[in-house]
């Protein structure tokens, strides 16, 4: 939730995010009673691997990020490589012309 100027939460981000669980509960809820309880049961696991397949990318982005985040090893030394590989060349062009390259 973000906070406005004037120190008040904003509430509609919450919501948003709140709505589809909550349509979700209550379509379950209605029809739960409507089906039978192996129907169910195969919806509750189709519902559950779809859930998990959703949470993939971020749990995948989340490992990605540890291992080659700017705090890891291997993200301090990438970060180090751009900075010395990142000059422009003036530098080396000017020297050549000198001479001194």
């Amino acid at each position: 939730m973000n906070l406005d100027d004037d120190g008040e939460r904003d509430w509609t981000e919450a919501t948003a995010l709140a709505a589809p669980a909550l349509l979700g509960a209550a379509g379950g809820l209605i029809l739960g009673e409507m089906m039978h309880s192996r129907a169910r049961r195969g919806m509750a696991l189709g519902f559950a691997a779809l859930g998990v397949a959703t949470l993939l990318p971020l749990a995948i982005g989340g490992i990605v990020n540890l291992v080659n985040g700017p705090q890891s090893k291997f993200g301090a030394r990438r970060r180090l490589r751009k900075i010395r590989d990142g000059g422009d060349g003036f530098v080396d062009d000017n020297l050549e012309e000198v001479g001194i390259i």
